[in-house]
């Protein structure tokens, strides 16, 4: 019995399948099948602001030198309203905990604080035992092979903020799908690269760019 013997050729809506005709529902099927994979893998975004020649952190991990103006702040407050989990390694959730829960981060930048501490927050570290900081969660295991696991399941988005050992991790390991990174028209002595300790080549592809009226410029890059 033929398919469209099963569909019934006396039915009155009966209209007989052609070769091209279950070809093009085949392709339709996969590529329903397709996007619900694409819609399943969560997407990691790197979001980090560099000197002009490349320090993502000044000596002491001095960070006063990036410029956060009212156009800067907007874009903070657009990027949090997305949900993304926010993943930072223990330097940098310490630094972030202590400003963003302050009262000074209250009343200078209440809509990024706000975001902040509202958002889902993991940080990997070996040697916090404990954080206190809201909604946040401490993983100490091997954090590739973590990351592998979250990305492949169902769930929110995430953001990397700072945290360039965990970037420069991620980066060797083909885990980031974006990277947004603000150059501040600045340049320092001495410092930290972004992508200090890389092992492998990372070839990109600039995907937006941005100019703020501080001088501070955007570059979206995707890996190729």
């Amino acid at each position: 019995m033929t398919v469209d013997d099963m569909a019934g050729r006396n039915h009155p809506h009966y209209v007989r399948l052609t070769p091209f005709n279950r070809l093009y529902n085949r392709i339709l099927l996969l590529k329903q099948c397709w996007s619900n994979q694409i819609i399943v893998m969560r997407k990691l975004t790197v979001f980090n602001f560099t000197t002009l020649n490349g320090y993502f952190k000044g000596r002491n991990d001095d960070i006063s030198w990036h410029m956060h103006g009212s156009e800067q702040n907007q874009y903070s407050v657009e990027m949090l309203k997305s949900g993304n989990i926010l993943l930072f390694g223990r330097i940098t959730y310490e630094m972030m905990a202590g400003y963003w829960s302050s009262a000074d981060a209250v009343k200078n930048n209440p809509l990024v604080s706000e975001g902040m501490n509202k958002a889902e927050k993991i940080v990997f570290s070996k040697t916090l035992e404990d954080v206190q900081w809201n909604n946040s969660t401490l993983i100490r295991n091997d954090i590739v092979k973590e990351i592998k696991k979250m990305k492949a399941t169902p769930g929110k988005n995430m953001a990397i903020l700072g945290s360039g050992s965990i970037v420069t991790q991620f980066a060797d390991a083909g885990l980031i799908d974006e990277y947004q990174i603000m150059i501040d028209p600045v340049a320092l002595g001495s410092g930290t690269p972004l992508f200090s300790g890389i092992k492998q080549k990372l070839d990109l592809a600039l995907t937006h760019t941005r100019s703020f009226e501080s001088g501070v410029v955007l570059l979206c890059y995707q890996p190729v």
